[in-house]
């Protein structure tokens, strides 16, 4: 309790030094579904976000994982294995990670596992203070 809470003030903090007041935060959401399914993939694929896509700069917030199987309502989406969900501090900040050898990097050498990629880009409304 006291990690995550620890996690939320460094975000909070990080947040309010490096978000532009004018500019929206960008959310970058990003849904694989893997040819092979298995708990060992879908842990190499987490692993290989937090090595080449944590580190970005512009990151607000970063988190990486398989999709809970116990959520079966039938609102809950399926057809993917692992989530990477990232909150850049704005436009510029997504559209450099989106060049950058490291993102590349983490394409070339996992690409050959993905069945298929939905990216969902948005506008986010900035935090309140």
């Amino acid at each position: 309790m006291i990690q995550r809470m620890m996690a939320v003030l460094a975000l909070t903090v990080a947040f309010s030094m490096t978000a532009k007041a004018d500019e929206p935060n960008v959310g970058h959401m990003v849904f694989f579904e893997l040819k092979e399914k298995t708990p060992e993939a879908k842990a190499k694929l987490v692993a290989a976000c937090e090595k080449y896509l944590k580190p970005q700069p512009g990151v607000l917030y970063f988190s990486a994982g398989a999709r809970g199987e116990e959520f079966t309502r039938d609102v809950n989406a399926k057809d993917w294995d692992v989530a990477l969900h990232l909150v850049f501090t704005d436009k510029a900040a997504h559209d450099k990670y989106a060049k950058d050898a490291e993102h590349e990097k983490f394409i070339a050498e996992n690409k050959d596992n993905w069945k298929s990629v939905k990216v969902y880009d948005s506008l986010l409304a900035p935090a309140k203070k």
